[in-house]
Parts: structure tokens; C-alpha cells; sequence
């Protein structure tokens, strides 16, 4: 079995991440700083567990020692937070990056898998393919976007083998549900669950694609462990459903009882994932809907 890292392996697709390599009998570091304004953070007790910042060289690179494989998923990874605090997200985002990948670069890691965003597309028209070019709208997206950039140069330059994951709305459980630059499934579960009005954003026509917690772990390991030729590196890989729903659906599914709040600035109107490269490359399938998931946890 493998030795594997995981930055941000507490938080809400990390500690997933985390647990389905353990399951599978990995050897596994977990580093995060339980930065994220996340209610609950999940450290799993068989992992080598270190609260550090991604952007300390020295205070991490011992752990890179003999790691095959790391999953870099340690982000400022909210636009609201962004756009109140750019200079934070661009420190996180793209030198917290750049340092783990020059660590996995020095220590000959043989996979880089990183988690960046569809926000990268901004207004492109759907459904989004990775051949388009980037519309940043927000301090968010262009600090994840640049680390795709250095994770592609890191693949020509150095040889470090990257893939770079595009997430369209991850959902499903451990999502935080705090705060209202959550995901939207976990926000509308709570309202619902305290008895309050779900909040809809703008006028909820806009449209999502969801994909779930379970499917983007998949991912990030079918695209670690599977066989492919050189080619396959330094491309970014779309993971959502290949569709999508709109807001008022998703809250409908839920409670007739809803509310509306005002737009937000830097948000696309819609999103949905081209996944064919992901499928073409890797194998990989999407196995859950979003309306089959909000009908279990009712």
C-alpha cells in the first residue's frame, strides 16, 4: 500500500478523502489548520494528524518524506471570504500551493491531485468544457485557477505528475451548514430542520450542477491510482453530474416554505460540467443524483 497526504484532510471532502484511503489500507497524513469557518472538523484517529499551515515550508516538509501521493485540498475555498479578504485567499490559495507542490516536487512524489473550482469558467456558455477559456469573476476563482496554473507548469517544467480537479457544487455529508456561503443543499437541510424559511438567492432560476461528496473522492482516487500515459498530466478534469437543477428546484424538493434574499456579486447565472475527458481517462461515472440524496436525509 501507499503512503498518501492530504491537505485540508479535516475538512469536508478531505476527511472523506482520508477515510475511504484508509479503508483501503493506506498509509495517511492528514494536515489542516481548521482555518475554515466549518462547524465541525473530522480528524480520523488512523492517520498521522498535524495541525500546520500549508503556507509554512519549514513547518510541513518533513511530512512529505516518503509520500507517494497527495491530495491537495487545503483552500480558502469560499468567494464570499474572498472578496472580503483577497490578499488571505491569494495566500492560501496560490502560495499554500505552490509550496506543496515544490515539497512534493523535492521529495519525488509520484501523483499531485488538486481540488480547484468551476468558478474558473465564470460566464463561459454551458456546459462547460476544460478547452474554454478562464472568466474569473472574483478573488476566489482567479487564486485557484493560478494554482492550476502552477500545478500545470510543475508537470512541464519538473515532471510532477499533477491532475487538476474543476469541482462544480460538491454537496452531501459533512458540508457545513453554517453560514451563508455554504453549500446550498445544507443550508436549505437546516432551515428545514429548524422549522425557518429556506433563503433563496436572487430569484433561485439559476442553475447548478451538483455533484456528490462520494463521486469527487472517486474521482480523486481513480485518478491517483489508475494506469495512463503521460498525456493524462498538468490537464484540468471537470468532476460534476453532467446537469443541472435550479435553486427554487433544489429548495422545492425540500419545503414550500421559502424566502427570497438579494443576488450576490461574482456568481454565475449557471454551471454544468462537460465530464467526457474525466470519464474518457479515468473511468470514472457520477453513481448519485442530488434529488435521490435531499430525499434521504428527509
Amino acid at each position: 500500500m501507499s503512503k498518501c497526504l492530504v491537505t485540508g484532510g479535516a475538512g469536508f471532502i478531505g476527511s472523506h478523502i482520508v477515510d475511504h484511503l484508509i479503508q483501503e489500507g493506506h498509509e495517511v497524513v492528514c494536515i489542516d489548520n481548521e482555518f475554515a469557518d466549518n462547524e465541525d472538523f473530522y480528524w480520523n484517529s488512523n492517520a498521522l494528524n498535524i495541525k500546520a499551515d500549508i503556507t509554512q515550508y519549514s513547518q510541513i516538509e518533513e511530512y512529505f518524506q516518503g509520500v507517494d501521493y497527495v491530495f491537495h485540498l487545503a483552500a480558502e475555498s469560499r468567494i464570499g471570504p474572498a472578496i472580503l479578504d483577497p490578499i488571505s485567499a491569494i495566500n492560501i490559495n496560490v502560495l499554500g500551493t505552490c509550496t506543496v507542490l515544490q515539497l512534493s516536487r523535492k521529495f519525488s512524489v509520484k501523483r499531485l491531485l488538486y481540488s480547484s473550482t468551476s468558478s474558473g469558467y465564470g460566464n463561459n456558455p454551458c456546459p462547460n468544457h476544460e478547452n474554454q477559456p478562464d472568466d474569473c469573476l472574483n478573488p476566489y476563482s482567479v487564486s485557484k485557477v493560478a494554482g492550476e496554473k502552477l500545478c500545470s507548469m510543475y508537470t512541464n517544467l519538473y515532471n510532477l505528475k499533477t491532475i487538476i480537479f474543476r469541482y462544480f457544487n460538491v454537496y452531501g455529508e459533512r458540508a457545513p451548514k453554517q453560514g451563508q456561503y455554504c453549500p446550498v443543499t445544507g443550508i436549505f437541510l437546516r432551515q428545514h430542520l429548524s422549522g425557518e424559511a429556506l433563503t433563496i438567492v436572487g430569484d433561485g432560476t439559476q442553475r447548478r450542477d451538483f455533484v456528490y461528496v462520494g463521486d469527487v473522492v472517486r474521482a480523486n482516487l481513480l485518478a491517483a491510482f489508475t494506469n495512463v500515459d503521460n498525456n493524462a498530466f498538468g490537464k484540468v478534469y471537470n468532476v460534476g453530474n453532467g446537469d443541472n437543477i435550479s435553486i427554487n428546484s433544489i429548495a422545492h424538493l425540500i419545503s414550500k416554505n421559502v424566502t427570497y434574499i438579494p443576488p450576490r456579486s461574482g456568481e454565475v447565472k449557471e454551471n454544468l460540467a462537460n465530464i467526457s475527458r474525466l470519464k474518457q481517462t479515468f473511468g470514472w461515472q457520477p453513481q448519485m443524483t442530488v434529488e435521490r440524496w435531499i430525499k434521504s436525509q428527509l
